[in-house]
């Protein structure tokens, strides 16, 4: 393996934690012997490609440094190669780093355990990813009540945090009504169903925490479905607030299916997948086992009860 790293850096992360949080990884990373060569890009796209490049070149890890969004990116130019994934998690939500052991928020820990990892003193794990096209995701695909809340949240740039996603929960209520689904499971036969939303789980949480798919393995090459039924906007008040310690599931009306692959189709719902529009249904995702090796992850905890 090269000793060439590449840092791939969101500058403007966790309101500019992005920018600061390179110089200490960056450092733990040379510490440890390591070459370290930055990628920024003037816009997505341009980083994306930037990034892609560095993994074709054959660096010896795509180090992520920033949030759930940087690391949906980086997914795309490591999925499927041999280049490990290192997260430096310093975003708003950092669901995929904390769903895996990572460090969040401290970016010396981060680097010097992605260094620990590429020289064999930490683990590195393969994990499952999603497949939607030629997109790519490693939490949660979220389609109906929580796609629109994302949508909400994401504009609220005055407010951050798990706060931004509680009053755009409020905002929605007012105006959510069930919406009609097709839905397939494992290619059998389409169901319809009314429900609140379905989100499709590679690993447990979205938006901060919200462990809708508190059930989801990342590495049993199974998506968790979590279905949440036609309800009243009294009924569905009482039960998201659970979501967060994942007791949600217990629910009469919530059903979860452990499934390879989902089509969805519904009319007027966009869809999201770590946290960043994925786009309009009908779509079908797919999990793909062992997609990319994350450096330093741990070992999966335990469900946790209903």
């Amino acid at each position: 393996m090269t000793s060439e790293i590449t840092l791939f850096v969101n500058p403007t992360a966790g309101r500019g934690r992005g920018a600061r949080a390179a110089q200490p990884a960056a450092s733990a990373l040379r510490d440890a012997g390591f070459s370290v060569r930055t990628v920024l890009g003037e816009d997505a796209g341009d980083a994306l490609r930037r990034a892609r490049e560095a993994v074709a070149e054959g660096t010896g890890a795509l180090i992520a440094v920033g949030g759930d969004g940087l690391v949906s990116l980086a997914l795309q130019a490591v999925a499927g190669t041999l280049t490990p994934l290192g997260v430096v998690a310093v975003g708003t939500g950092n669901d995929f780093a904390r769903a895996l052991g990572l460090p969040v928020r401290d970016p010396g820990a981060a680097g010097r355990l992605a260094a620990d990892a590429l020289k064999g003193r930490a683990p590195v794990r393969a994990v499952d990813l999603g497949r939607v096209g030629d997109r790519w995701f490693g939490t949660v695909l979220a389609s109906g009540f929580d796609s629109r809340v994302n949508d909400r949240g994401n504009r609220m740039r005055w407010v951050g945090g798990r706060f931004k996603y509680d009053l755009a929960i409020l905002a929605e209520l007012a105006a959510f009504r069930p919406i009609t689904y097709r839905m397939t499971l494992d290619g059998g036969a389409p169901r319809e169903i009314r429900a609140t939303l379905v989100a499709v789980g590679n690993g447990t949480a979205y938006g901060g925490g919200m462990r809708i798919c508190a059930g989801a393995l990342m590495d049993d090459g199974l998506f968790d479905v979590t279905v949440v039924g036609e309800c009243s906007r009294t009924t569905l008040l009482r039960v998201f607030p659970r979501v967060y310690r994942g007791t949600h599931l217990s629910h009469p009306a919530v059903t979860v299916h452990r499934v390879s692959s989902i089509t969805l189709e519904a009319a007027g719902v966009t869809a999201y997948a770590d946290g960043e529009p994925l786009g309009a249904l009908p779509l079908t995702a797919t999990c793909v086992p062992d997609a990319v090796r994350v450096l330093g992850a741990a070992a999966p905890a335990p469900a946790p009860g209903g």
